[in-house]
């Protein structure tokens, strides 16, 4: 993978679109319809085309993030981390409290907004908005206005930890430490796997409580945190052993093999999670040159993700499911491209240019006067990432 991996050629922002989109048309069947998503049938209950998706958001946000945090202190890490997630997120959830506010109480509208902005949701539902809908219906008329927020804060939760690694030197020093939590984590997926044999072949994450709370956070659901943080920890560890990584189309053929087999017949996590893992990665090498393209200066995947819930559950509410599935997924997509779109150019893309921003005090510090023997050399040396990274 250290020959074929280019960071400036790649399919990342490719398949970071392909899994935005597999999101919103998971989603479409409980938003538009009030039936289960697809593939819980085939997995047996273990998965789903919007938890696979899912899944590959956070192999793909390891493998980058790893690369950021490699090059950059801590604070930068974690101050770039901030402006890809929080702008764009807040921006979101006030258009979605001012559009609500005509169908709900203001109070009930801002608090929503209030009481996500950290990443972490408090608040699922405005009043009685979207009550009516299918996924409404199909929840027993609760109010959720965007479902898709849950991940956020365990993508936060990583980003934290890695801040921390970072500081400590491990990323760059002791890469090793993070082989060491990736076979940590998958210790505790198999364990879930073998204490439910011989019973079921199916993994299903076993309760284990929640983890916090946290400060300013919240409490995070601790099975989930470790599940997700494997398949983080996997892009992680990909990306700081490139070299010791096979990129060959015939294991990608058997990945595949591995990752349909475990859907169906069982074991999904503890084989069809690795499998999954380097089928993504061998894609982000393997993929053609014209899919390098596209998200590498905008990438409209974060938009998508955030926006798709509000936005079908507003068409659901005008009805547009009535109009047939294939109507609904195809207005949603359309929809939604549109906020994401504006949402990159007129937030995300703008924040995203405060990444070279640095306090006066640590300039003054980090400039030292160059002496004769230094004279070719730049006062300041230049940052050795892109001003814009849309993927990270």
């Amino acid at each position: 993978m250290g020959d074929r991996y280019s960071p400036r050629a790649n399919a990342l922002g490719f398949l970071r679109l392909c899994l935005a989109f597999a999101v919103l048309v998971g989603h479409s069947w409980p938003l538009g319809v009030g039936r289960a998503t697809p593939g819980l049938g085939f997995s047996r209950g273990q998965a789903d085309v919007g938890a696979l998706a899912v899944d590959g958001f956070f192999v793909l946000s390891g493998f980058l993030v790893t690369a950021s945090a490699a090059r950059l202190g801590f604070v930068r890490f974690a101050w770039h981390r901030c402006l890809r997630i929080f702008p764009g997120l807040w921006v979101c959830l006030l258009a979605t409290a001012l559009f609500a506010g005509f169908f709900a109480t203001f109070p009930d509208a801002l608090a929503f907004a209030w009481h996500n902005a950290l990443g972490q949701p408090h608040q699922w539902g405005i009043g009685t908005l979207f009550r009516d809908t299918p996924y409404g219906r199909l929840t027993g008329g609760g109010s959720v206005v965007n479902g898709s927020l849950w991940s956020l804060s365990f993508e936060l939760f990583w980003y934290g930890v890695f801040t921390a690694l970072t500081a400590c030197g491990v990323i760059r020093r002791s890469p090793r430490l993070i082989l060491l939590l990736t076979a940590g984590a998958y210790t505790v997926l198999l364990s879930d796997f073998l204490h439910q044999l011989p019973g079921t072949t199916r993994t299903v994450p076993q309760p284990r409580g929640t983890f916090g709370p946290i400060p300013f956070f919240g409490s995070l659901n601790t099975q989930t945190l470790v599940y997700l943080g494997f398949l983080f920890l996997l892009g992680a560890s990909a990306q700081l052993y490139q070299h010791r990584v096979p990129i060959h189309p015939l294991l990608a053929a058997t990945a595949a093999a591995v990752l349909l087999a475990t859907l169906r017949f069982g074991a999904f996590h503890v084989l069809g999670y690795p499998a999954y893992a380097y089928l993504l990665l061998w894609a982000a090498c393997a993929l053609p040159p014209w899919t390098h393209r596209i998200g590498r200066t905008q990438d409209y995947s974060y938009g998508i993700y955030i926006y798709a819930f509000p936005t079908q559950q507003l068409l659901a509410t005008l009805g547009v499911h009535h109009w047939g599935l294939p109507a609904y997924i195809a207005l949603s997509a359309l929809a939604t491209t549109v906020l994401a779109a504006a949402s990159w150019h007129l937030v995300e893309r703008p924040a995203l240019h405060l990444k070279r921003w640095t306090p006066v005090l640590s300039l003054r510090t980090a400039c030292l006067p160059v002496t004769p023997a230094q004279t070719s050399a730049p006062r300041c040396p230049p940052s050795s990432e892109p001003a814009v990274d849309a993927r990270t």
